[in-house]
Parts: C-alpha cells; sequence; structure tokens
C-alpha cells in the first residue's frame, strides 16, 4: 500500500511539474505491476493527452467512464480533450458538461477528490477547491483531501490562501510519514521564504523516500535558494548518480558552469547532455524544451556556442507546437541576440496578433529591431500604438527601448538618465520576494542589465576625471548594477569587463586593472579586456606595458586590427614616445577602417565581437589633429579638424570635435578663441558640462581668475541644478581655497539628495579643512542620526581618533559593531574596518589585549570577507588579501611586544600565506627567527628578499649578522663593506656593524669603518648619527668619559636622541661596567679604593642619570617598560636598603605582568644580591639561563649569566660557572668580563698560565684601560714567571694610574728583582 501511494504521488508530482513523459511512464509501468487499479490508467491518459495525444487520450479515458471513483474526473477529463482538438464538437462539449453537473451532485469523496486532483493539475485551483472542500466534508476530515487542500492554496498564487496551507499539511501528517504531503510542506515552507525549513522536511523525505527523486531535485533547488553552490553541485552530481539523465541535475550544472565558473566548453557539453536527454525522456514536451532554454540565453554573454545550443532547444519546440507566439516571440529574441535583424523580424511579425498577453514583449522586439536597423520614426510609431492600446504595469524593457530612442533622438541626458533608472527599478521590483534559482537568474536577464550599463557608459566622458573632479553621476548607477549582477554570476565576464569600464571612467584605475586581471586570468585572448588594460597603462604612463597589452590582444585576436581602437590606443603610445610620425601613420590607417568615416550612428565591423561606436571614431580624427599639429604640420591638423567638423555635424558627437577645437585654439595660444568656441555651447546639449569644465579650466590655468573659474561652475548650477552639478560647483570653491562656500553649497546639493553619503563624507572634510572640528563632529553625528550612511561613521571615528578623543571614539565603533550576525558582504567589509581602527585606538589608550583581540575579531570576519568575495567581487580578491595579511601583522607585532615570539612567527606566516611578495612581513619574520636564534630560517627568508631587492639593506644587515653567529666573521663583514661603501653615510648600518664587530670580537675593525664615513662627509663630526656610532664604540671599549661625550652630541636629535639619552643613564650608574650585585671583586675593589671621594663620584652620577630620565619620552610600550627599570635602577645605585627595597616591588610587580621579561628578572635578582639574598637572586638568574636567548635582551641575558656565574663562583660551583661564562662568550667574543672571571676561576684552581691568557683577552678586550684588570693580568704573569709581560703591564697601569696601589711593591719591584741575576 505504501509503495503504491508513493507511485501516485511521484505521477502527481511529476504532473504539476509538467513533466508528462515522466508522468506517462511511471503509469505505465505501474499499471503492469498493480492490475486492475484504474487510477493508474487515468493519469497514463492524462499524461498523453498533455503530449496532444488527443484520440488515444480519449480512448483510454472511454474505457474509465463507469468507474465510480473516477467517473467525474474522467467526464472533466473528456470535455477538455474535446475543446483541445483543432475542431472541437460543441454538441459533444455539451452533452459532457451536463452529466458533469448531474453526476457532481451524488458524486462519493473519492470522486470529487480525483476530480479535484485534474482540476489543480490543469491549474484551475479555484474549482479545484471546491470539488475539494466538498470531498473534505462529505468524508470527516479526509486526510487525502486534507493534503490535496494544501497544496491547492499553496499554489494558488493568493497570499490569502497559501497563508493557511501549512494547516493542512500538519493535519496531514499527524497520520503518518505522507510524502505528499511532506513534499506540500516544503512547497509551503518555500512559499514563506523559510528556505532553511523548507529544508529540513526534504532531508526527511530524502531519507524516508530514498527512491522518490524529486526529494534530491527539490533539495537540491533549495540549497541554490541559500546560495550554497558547492551544495547544490554535489546533490545534482548525486542527483545524476541515481538517474544519468535527469533534466533538473543536468540544467543545473550548466548553470553552475555558467554562472560560477565562467566555463563555456563545460557548460555546452552539459547543455547538449540536458538537449539529449530531453529527447530521450520529454521528447513532446514543448514547453519543457522552451522553460529549460531561457535562463541560458539571457546568461550567457550573448557567446555563440551557447546560443546555438538554446536555438535548437526552441527550434525543436516550435516544431511540436508550431503556432506558439511565445515560442516565435523567443526565437526573434535569439535571432537579435546573435545580430540577425532581419530574421528576427520575420519571427516577431509571425507571433503578431495570435495572444495580447504577449503583446508588450512582442512590440519590446520588433522597437529593439527598429533602433538597431535606426528606424527611429517606427519606433516611435511603435511606442504610441502601445501606448494607445495598452495600460498595464510599467516594463523595464519598454522603459530601456524609451531611453535608446531618447538617446538617438538627442534628447536631454536627465530624461535618458531617469528613463534608464526607471528601468532597473522596473526591471528589479519583478524580482522582489524571489529565491536564487533558475527562474530568478532567467529574469535577472544580465544581457539586459549590460545593455544599460552601455546606454549609461554612452552618457558619460570616455576618459577618466581629472585629479579631484567627481565621476559622472551615472557610474555609480553601473557600479552598483554591475555589483549586483556580479554577486550573482561571477563567471560572466563581460559583466567583470563592464565593471572594469566603469572603474576606469570613474578614475579608479587600481580596481578596474585589478578586474581586467581577472578577466584576462579567465580568457586570455578577451580583446576587449587589453585594450582597456593598454588604455589604463597609457593613462598611468607605463608606454611599454601599454604596448606589451596591444601585443598580447593582436596574438590572441588578429581580427582586432580592423577596430579603431587598437590603432587609437597604439597612435597615443607612439606620441607619449614622441614617435609623431608613426603615430600619424597608425591614426591615418584607422581613417582608412570600413565605418570609422560616416559614423554618426553606431555601427559594426565585419569582426562581430568588437563594436565602432562614433566615441572611438570621433577620437581617431581628434588625435589625429593633436599630432599633426604637434608635428609642425598646422595646415594638415586644421583639414582633419575641419573633416571632423563635416563628419560628425549634427550626431552626438559633433560637440566633442567643438571641444578638441578649443584645445587646438589653446595649443596656438588663442585662449580667446578658445573660449568664444565653448560659449557657443548650450545647456540642452551633450557636453555642455565637460564644455563648461575646460572653460573654467582656461580660466584658472591660464588667466589664473579665480572669480570667472568658480563663475562657470556657478552656470551650471543655474542652467543645470542637479546633486551632480552642485557637487562640482563645491569642489570648485575646494579647489580654490574656499571651504565655507564648499560646505553651503554641498548642503545644498546634500538637501536635492538626502541619501547620498558621500556629499556628507565632502561637508565633513571641508569643515575639517576650515580646523572647525567640532562643527565637523556634530555635522558627522547628525548625518548618521538622519541618514544612517555607515562610511560617515568610520569618518568620524577617524576624526575623533585625530583629535585625540579616544573615549567617543571607541564608543562609536563599538556601538557600529552592535548587530545581528550577517553573512553581506558590505557589512563584512565595513565590520572589518571598524574592528581594525578599534584596534588602533586602543592601543593608542594602552588596552594592549583589547586591542589584539579586536584584531583577532577582524582576522575573523576578514576570512568570512574573502571567502564571499572570491565568489561576489573576485577582483578584489588582492585588495582584501591585502587587508587580511595587514591584519595578521599587526598580531604579530603586538605578540612580538609581549615577547609571544612562536605566536608571531605563525601570524608572519599567515600574513604571507594573503601576500607572498610582502617585504615587510618577510623583513619582520626574519628579525623575529633571528631573535629566536632560528639562523636557518633567518636565513631563508633574507634570500628570498634579495632576491627581490638585492641592496635591500635590512635583510643585509640580518644575513650578516646570522654569518657572524655562525662564525663566518669574514662573508659578515664583505656584505657590511659593500652597503657601507655603497652608503657611508648610513649610521643606522654603521651601529648595527659596531655591535655585530663586538660581538665577534674585532673591535679594532670599527676605527677603519667611522674613518670611511668621516671621509666620505666633511659635515660627519656634526652629525648626531656619527657621533652616537663613535660613542658605542667608546662604550664598547672601555672608555665611558669619551663614550658619553659622543652620546650628549646625540642626545637632542629627534632620530637618536632617545638611544643616546638611554645609553648614558647606564654609563653613569655603572661606568665601569661592572657586575651590579656580584661578590666575587666585592673584596679585591674594596682594597683598592673605596674612598669617600669615589662615594660622592657615584651619587653625582646618580643625580646626572635621574636628570637624564626626564628628557626620556618613549612611545611604546616596551620602551616605557625600560624607562620604568632604569628609573628604579637609579634606587638600586644609591645602594641604601629601603631604595634597594622599594625598587625590587617594582621589578616584581612588572615580573607579575610581564610574563618571561627578562630585564625585570634580572633587576629583581641583582636587588636581591644588594639585600644579601642570593638564594632568591640564583633562583630567578636560574629561570632566565633556560629561557631562549633572544636579540632584543641580549645584553641582559649576558649581564644575568655573569651575574648567576658570579653566585656560583661564591658557592665554589667552577664547572657551572665556566658553562655560563661559555655561552656568554658564544654571543659576545668582546666580553671582557667574562674573561675576568674565566681568569679568577683559573687563578683560584693555582692554573697561572691558563689564568694569564683569560686575563690578557679581558685585558684586550677593555683596550687596556681598567687597571683591576691589568693588575690581575701583571700577577699572573708574575706567577707564571713571565716577568718581562708583567713588568710592561705595570708600566701601562701606572702610566695611565700612577697612584694605583699595590702594583708597584706587589708586582713591578718583584718581577724586576726575579730578572736579575
Amino acid at each position: 500500500m505504501a509503495e503504491e501511494e508513493t507511485t501516485v504521488a511521484l505521477i502527481k508530482y511529476y504532473c504539476y511539474e509538467k513533466y508528462f513523459n515522466h508522468a506517462v511512464n511511471i503509469a505505465a509501468a505501474a499499471q503492469k505491476k498493480f492490475r486492475n487499479v484504474p487510477v493508474y490508467t487515468f493519469f497514463h491518459a492524462y499524461g498523453i493527452l498533455m503530449q496532444d495525444q488527443i484520440q488515444e487520450a480519449i480512448a483510454e479515458l472511454d474505457t474509465l467512464r463507469d468507474d465510480r471513483d473516477l467517473s467525474l474526473c474522467t467526464i472533466i477529463a473528456l470535455v477538455y480533450a474535446e475543446k483541445k482538438k483543432t475542431n472541437p464538437d460543441r454538441d459533444v462539449i455539451q452533452q459532457l458538461d451536463a452529466k458533469v453537473k448531474e453526476d457532481r451532485k451524488s458524486a462519493p469523496p473519492s470522486s470529487l477528490y480525483y476530480a479535484g486532483t485534474f482540476l489543480w493539475l490543469l491549474g484551475r485551483n479555484d474549482k479545484a477547491r471546491e470539488y475539494t472542500e466538498r470531498m473534505i466534508k462529505l468524508s470527516n476530515d479526509s486526510r487525502e483531501g486534507k493534503i490535496l487542500k494544501g497544496w491547492i492554496d499553496v499554489t494558488s498564487g493568493k497570499d490569502s490562501y497559501a497563508r493557511k496551507a501549512g494547516k493542512y499539511f500538519d493535519e496531514g501528517l499527524k497520520e503518518g510519514a505522507d510524502v505528499f504531503a511532506l513534499m506540500g510542506k516544503a512547497q509551503y515552507n518555500e512559499y514563506r521564504q523559510n528556505y532553511s525549513g523548507a529544508l529540513e522536511i526534504i532531508n526527511q523525505v530524502v531519507v524516508s523516500f530514498p527512491e522518490f527523486l524529486p526529494g534530491l531535485v527539490k533539495k537540491m533547488k533549495l540549497l541554490l535558494s541559500l546560495q550554497d553552490w558547492e551544495q547544490t553541485t554535489d546533490a545534482a552530481r548525486r542527483l545524476l548518480q541515481k538517474d544519468k539523465n535527469n533534466l533538473e541535475a543536468l540544467q543545473m550544472l550548466a548553470l553552475h558552469s555558467l554562472c560560477r565558473e565562467g566555463d563555456i566548453a563545460e557548460a555546452v557539453n552539459h547543455l547538449s547532455d540536458l538537449i539529449s536527454s530531453l529527447d530521450i525522456l520529454e521528447p513532446h514536451n514543448p514547453e519543457l524544451f522552451y522553460r529549460m532554454s531561457r535562463a541560458f540565453t539571457r546568461l550567457c554573454g550573448r557567446n555563440e556556442k551557447i546560443i546555438e545550443q538554446t536555438c535548437r532547444m526552441v527550434e525543436r519546440a516550435f516544431s511540436l507546437a508550431p503556432g506558439d507566439s511565445d515560442l516565435a516571440t523567443e526565437l526573434g529574441y535569439q535571432m537579435v541576440l546573435q545580430g540577425r535583424i532581419k530574421e528576427a523580424m520575420k519571427w516577431y511579425k509571425a507571433a503578431f496578433g495570435s495572444r495580447d498577453d504577449i503583446l508588450p514583449a512582442l512590440t519590446a522586439g520588433i522597437i529593439h529591431c527598429q533602433l538597431i536597423e535606426g528606424q527611429l520614426e517606427d519606433a516611435e510609431q511603435q511606442f504610441e500604438f502601445l501606448t494607445g492600446i495598452q495600460q498595464s504595469e510599467k516594463s523595464g524593457e519598454l522603459l530601456y527601448l524609451r531611453a535608446v530612442l531618447a538617446a538617438k533622438k538627442r534628447r536631454p541626458q536627465e530624461e535618458v538618465t531617469h528613463l534608464l533608472n526607471d528601468a532597473v527599478e522596473t526591471h528589479f521590483s519583478k524580482l522582489q520576494g524571489l529565491p536564487l534559482g533558475v527562474e530568478y537568474l532567467e529574469k535577472l536577464n544580465p544581457d539586459f542589465l549590460f545593455n544599460v550599463v552601455k546606454e549609461y557608459l554612452a552618457l558619460c566622458p570616455p576618459k577618466p576625471p581629472a585629479q579631484g573632479q567627481p565621476p559622472a553621476p551615472q557610474l555609480q548607477h553601473c557600479a552598483t548594477l554591475l555589483d549586483t549582477v556580479i554577486k550573482i554570476v561571477p563567471g560572466l565576464l563581460q559583466g567583470v569587463f563592464l565593471l572594469a569600464k566603469v572603474r576606469y571612467q570613474s578614475g579608479d584605475t587600481d580596481a578596474a586593472q585589478s578586474s581586467l586581471q581577472h578577466c584576462l586570468d579567465q580568457c586570455p585572448s578577451y580583446a576587449d579586456a587589453h585594450l582597456l588594460m593598454a588604455q589604463i597603462h597609457l593613462l598611468q604612463g607605463n608606454v611599454a606595458y601599454c604596448s606589451q597589452s596591444l601585443e598580447l590582444c593582436l596574438s590572441h585576436n588578429f581580427e582586432i586590427r580592423d577596430h579603431p581602437l587598437y590603432h587609437l590606443i597604439k597612435a597615443q603610445a607612439e606620441k607619449k614616445m614622441g614617435e609623431l610620425t608613426e603615430a600619424i601613420q597608425t591614426l591615418q590607417m584607422a581613417m582608412n577602417l570600413p565605418g570609422v568615416c560616416r559614423a554618426g550612428s553606431s555601427s559594426r565591423s565585419k569582426n562581430k565581437k568588437t563594436e565602432l561606436n562614433s566615441a572611438d571614431c570621433v577620437s581617431v580624427f581628434l588625435e589625429l589633429a593633436e599630432a599633426l599639429w604637434l608635428n609642425g604640420e598646422q595646415h594638415e591638423a586644421a583639414k582633419v579638424m575641419q573633416d571632423a567638423i563635416n563628419e560628425f555635424s549634427g550626431t552626438a558627437e559633433e560637440l566633442r570635435v567643438t571641444i578638441a577645437n578649443a584645445d587646438l585654439a589653446l595649443l596656438r595660444g588663442d585662449t580667446e578663441l578658445a573660449l568664444s568656441m565653448l560659449r557657443h555651447i548650450s545647456p540642452e546639449q551633450p557636453y555642455y558640462i565637460q564644455a563648461k569644465e575646460k572653460m573654467a579650466g582656461i580660466y584658472l590655468n591660464h588667466r589664473k581668475e579665480k572669480r570667472l573659474y568658480a563663475s562657470c561652475y556657478r552656470e551650471m548650477v543655474e542652467k543645470l541644478p542637479s546633486p551632480h552639478t552642485y557637487l562640482l560647483l563645491g569642489d570648485a570653491y575646494m579647489n580654490i581655497h574656499e571651504p565655507e562656500k564648499a560646505i553651503e553649497v554641498y548642503e545644498q546639493a546634500l538637501k536635492k539628495n538626502p541619501k547620498n553619503g558621500a556629499l556628507a563624507s565632502k561637508i565633513g572634510k571641508a569643515l575639517v579643512k576650515t580646523h572647525n572640528y567640532v562643527k565637523a563632529i556634530n555635522y558627522y553625528e547628525a548625518a548618521l542620526k538622519t541618514q544612517q550612511q555607515n562610511f560617515l561613521r568610520y569618518d568620524l571615528a577617524e576624526l575623533l581618533m585625530k583629535m585625540k578623543q579616544y573615549d567617543r571614539c571607541e564608543k562609536i565603533l563599538h556601538d557600529a559593531l552592535i548587530h545581528e550576525p550577517v553573512n553581506e558582504l558590505q557589512t563584512l567589509s565595513d565590520d572589518c574596518r571598524y574592528l581594525v581602527l578599534l584596534a588602533k585606538i586602543q592601543n593608542k589608550v594602552d588596552k594592549h589585549e583589547e586591542a589584539l583581540l579586536s584584531l583577532q575579531r577582524a582576522r575573523d570576519v576578514q576570512a568570512k570577507v574573502l571567502k564571499r568575495v572570491q565568489l561576489e567581487q573576485p577582483d578584489a580578491v588582492p585588495m582584501q588579501k591585502q587587508l587580511a595579511a595587514e591584519i595578521c601583522a599587526e598580531i604579530a607585532k603586538h605578540y612580538t611586544s609581549q615577547r609571544g615570539y612562536e605566536r608571531a612567527v605563525k601570524f608572519y606566516k599567515e600574513a604571507l600565506v594573503y601576500c607572498e611578495t610582502d617585504c615587510k612581513v618577510m623583513l619582520e619574520l626574519a628579525r623575529l627567527y633571528l631573535t629566536l636564534d632560528q639562523n636557518d630560517a633567518c636565513l631563508e627568508q633574507c634570500s628570498v628578499i634579495l632576491k627581490n631587492d638585492q641592496f635591500n639593506e635590512e635583510a643585509t644587515l640580518m644575513k650578516a649578522e646570522v654569518m657572524l653567529r655562525q662564525k663566518k666573521n669574514d662573508k659578515a663583514v664583505v656584505n657590511f663593506e659593500q652597503l657601507i661603501e655603497r652608503t657611508p653615510e648610513n649610521y643606522i648600518i654603521l651601529s648595527r656593524l659596531i655591535d655585530m664587530l663586538r660581538r665577534s670580537g674585532k673591535l679594532e675593525e670599527v676605527p677603519k669603518f667611522l674613518d670611511m664615513a668621516e671621509k666620505h662627509s666633511s659635515r660627519a663630526k656634526l652629525d648626531p648619527g656619527f657621533n652616537y656610532c663613535k660613542g658605542l664604540y667608546f662604550w664598547y671599549t672601555g672608555e665611558p668619559i669619551d663614550a658619553l661625550r659622543h652620546f650628549n652630541k646625540a642626545r637632542k636629535d629627534n632620530d637618536w636622541g632617545q638611544n643616546a639619552v638611554y645609553n648614558m643613564i647606564e654609563i653613569y650608574l655603572n661606568p665601569d661596567n661592572e657586575t651590579m650585585g656580584g661578590e666575587t671583586f666585592e673584596g679585591l675593589d674594596g682594597e683598592i679604593g673605596n674612598s669617600t671621594e669615589k662615594q660622592e663620584l657615584e651619587q653625582l652620577a646618580v643625580r646626572t642619570a635621574e636628570k637624564l630620565l626626564k628628557e626620556l619620552k618613549p612611545q611604546t610600550p616596551s620602551g616605557h617598560m625600560q624607562l620604568h627599570i632604569l628609573e628604579n635602577y637609579c634606587l638600586l645605585a644609591t645602594k641604601q636598603k629601603a631604595n634597594i627595597e622599594k625598587a625590587l616591588g617594582v621589578f616584581m610587580e612588572i615580573a607579575k605582568n610581564e610574563k618571561d621579561h627578562v630585564p625585570a628578572l634580572l633587576a629583581m635578582a641583582t636587588a636581591y644580591m644588594m639585600l644579601k639574598q642570593s638564594p632568591k637572586a640564583r633562583n630567578q638568574l636560574k629561570h632566565i639561563a633556560k629561557m631562549n636567548w633572544s636579540i632584543p635582551d641580549a645584553d641582559e641575558f649576558e649581564k644575568s649569566w655573569l651575574l648567576l656565574a658570579d653566585i656560583y663562583i661564591q658557592s665554589g660551583k667552577h664547572d657551572l660557572a665556566k658553562e655560563l661564562l661559555k655561552r656568554c662568550l658564544s654571543h659576545n667574543e668582546s666580553c671582557w668580563k667574562a674573561y675576568e672571571y674565566k681568569g679568577y676561576i683559573m687563578e683560584k684552581e693555582q692554573s697561572f698560565c691558563d689564568a694569564a691568557l683569560d686575563y690578557e683577552k679581558a685585558w684586550k678586550f677593555g683596550n687596556q684601560t681598567n687597571p683591576t684588570i691589568g693588575y690581575k693580568l701583571a700577577f699572573n704573569y708574575l706567577k707564571a714567571k713571565r716577568h718581562i709581560d708583567a713588568i710592561d703591564v705595570c708600566h701601562k697601569v701606572l702610566a695611565a694610574h700612577p697612584n694605583y696601589p699595590r702594583i708597584q711593591k706587589d708586582i713591578l719591584d718583584k718581577a724586576r728583582a726575579a730578572l736579575r741575576p
């Protein structure tokens, strides 16, 4: 029983969808399988009847006249069959009608049910409802009756009925699952636009009734309604696995190939399979052939191969239904698309007079043909005829054709624009409420919309506006329209190309190039895209790239030589290169092309793919005249200009010739003649605005008369008051620095067009220019309340940030981000911009964690943007990827500042996924690898950078630093020498070189580089950068006084000052570079100098350091932290217990807030040592010893290892100390303190020779200036019996420090005595 119900439901569903042969085949199979079930015979008869096999159907129906359940529907069907005959018998129809009326009175519920079903399938819903309601009443709420009533209501097209249909399906499903009821409930949810709910129900059908293929078909369509193309195509392929000829699946795959992929070859294959399957499954169904072809015709961008297939389908339909006027009209439309206008007219005339309901479409087709043929009067008569006989709703196509007629009859631009706007609005009103699907795509009709765009573009100047000038207002309409089409049909390259053209004419050349590149990536032979790309390169001054685009165009399409635009661009490029003779020859070749002369109206070259229009043709004349003039052939130029005047007289392009003539007068220096020509152009003529702008330019640039310049724009507003002319006047006032007047004009424009956010933005910016910031803020806030313009919100937030009103700015951005979750591209893009700006604000007010969260949210939102933009705006992908990379880089910077280096690496790598060639990101990543001691990874990044930019300084510096670490010192120095020799005055590089040479133990090589810099510039000694570098050298070589002197010279400089002051403070706090807190040498130092004078000097140094601290103005969080630590080191330097404890508290707080902060941990350990709490100090230092070394904290790591080594030496743990000292020297071979500690250990172990070697290096790298090291070295020479060396060192120490205690008595005298015989 369940199987029979499913079979009947399947037949009814196919009948409803008008798949009549499907119904016939299933009914025939069921007749064999379920014998003596007359309902299958009825549906079989119905199926063949709907395929016009009338006699056979009547014969089958006659066998059912006596069936109790089917007799009523059979008689109604016989009436319908008789009426379908070519010559119906009125008597038979009368008899059958009487029989229906008689039988209806006593019909049982089942008979009424089948009669209602038949009437519903015929589309007679009101009559079907009457039968079904009576059946439900007689049968005590029959389940089948309620399900049928639900279907009748939901498909009635009347909202009052359809809204109630859901309850009938619910009641029908109470007794259990019923496939027909479930499909009906899904249909109801679809009607209510609840596509997710419908999909849930269909999923039940697919699971519970796996053999019911319409369930899977409906699922496929619902997935498309939810705009999920990927799952839609998956469902289509799954359908084809179950039914290789499934018509809906083949149609869907063909649409996907065409709309989303732009793969014409694949679409043609699927379409061919669809036609074959139609021949197999529905060979006698003209409506299905016609219905399945329409979307492809309108979506294919007039592709010949696709139209060839759709034409086959409609011709096949017409052969099955020869008199059908819909089919004749469609064939006429397809002929127009192929440019076969005469054949199109034949088809339209063949369809004429058969039905009144197709009259608008039919007349539109005829008018279209007449306009193409230039029969303007005939077209106007057709419009009058249509107006006289028809008062129905407006047609978008007819409004468009009225606009075309108005343009051809040179009506005012405003009238044409208004008609085009109405056409677009009317067209899109028909799409309201439709889900994405075959019907939506067909009614969207991109081909029609592209024609509208071309008409808009014909009203706009062919070249981009001058810098600072607004684009023509029609271009915004074009951009909005094309964005909508491309979002739905991104595979249609014609739309992407037109958007590129719109962007080019709007002056947005970057976006135009991005769109064109997408076109050419998809179709390298796209000639028009190559030509427009060449025009953009020419505009940007890239003549070589322009020529390359033209060559590529020619290589892909040799026929492009027959297009004047190719020659025009080529000549313009030649002219730009100064090749005037070649340019003239090229333009003369263009003049000889068919159609260039007498091109007052659009014509078509032999090459069907390229159109000749009057704008291109007049440009050839004008360029030739200008080239001849510049080549000194003034007489020839005048002749060409006269030819142009004669050629284009009475056409829309006549005024362009006049304007060009004025340009020639300007070249001759005759400004008065130029102005006289331009004054003759009246407001009702095209190009009036361009003429007035040209006049204004003459007044401003040639006569320097600002008053007359502004008067030209004022006259424009008086003669043609519109938002656009007001905008031009406002911009003119801004150009002559009269923002107050500009604001007044902008406000008047805004009153005319209150929804124009760009105008509101201009007013805000003009207020900012007048420094009226408070009024600007108030204006933005008021505009936001009234207009809800999102980008004004962003402008306001930026202004508040500039004015440092961070709290208000943050609130505005938070408010902007509070809304329901959306998946709309523009909203997602806005949210991302808000979040990035919010992160900037939060960083400025030290909310670093919140800033990180904002950036992470921005990253998530941008990921959604990228996913959608690839489908909706593929040309914008590069720009959006760049933004994604910038967000990731900002997150990485945050983690770097917090010492989260591993996470920073992850985000820099992610940034490079989006933007592989971003040099800044690669440098930051290389720098991080260097910090993490990952030398190979750093080298790899540097090599990639240097491959693209062989002189990149940062990459060369890092590469050299890695080589120094790998003990490849010679190679490192060679890299540095190359950089220094190229730019000796680059003190940033020099300072890095000095630090590297210190770490490689080659400080003795520094003076030659300093000399090189000094010789290169006579002012080097006065340069703060040079003095900073010299200060570094003296500091590293143990000469603190000289270091201070040079740092002091750099102290007030903006670039070098802050680092110089930091270094000066460190020198004042520890001039001898001792281990602060260390105890190993404390006793010895006490013996050799702990005078009151020394203590006073130390306190004076601390006070000086405190003064210098006040000069520091750090700009980064890490800078503030460094300042805070230095302030508390000053407290340590006082050596007073209270101060030390106070400083310790601060260090502990920093260490608590900043995890693994090496400077803070070292400072804590130093404080503990000064308080004689060495175990606590050791714990902190051991923690540091376990951490990875990094460049930013290199000095702090070194000091912490030395202090820990000091503690181990005091504890007698010499092996542990040696390990730490070895680590110090591996990172800094000039660390004389490490050698001193090593010498001390050797000395304690009575290994005087080894001790002497270590003290030698300490003495060398300390530049032989530290008397304590000298004393120790001399002592160990004495013990090692190297008496002469000991005497040598003693002399050097005493020469610098004559009063140095004990060295004379303890060493010098003993060494001399040992030498005496």
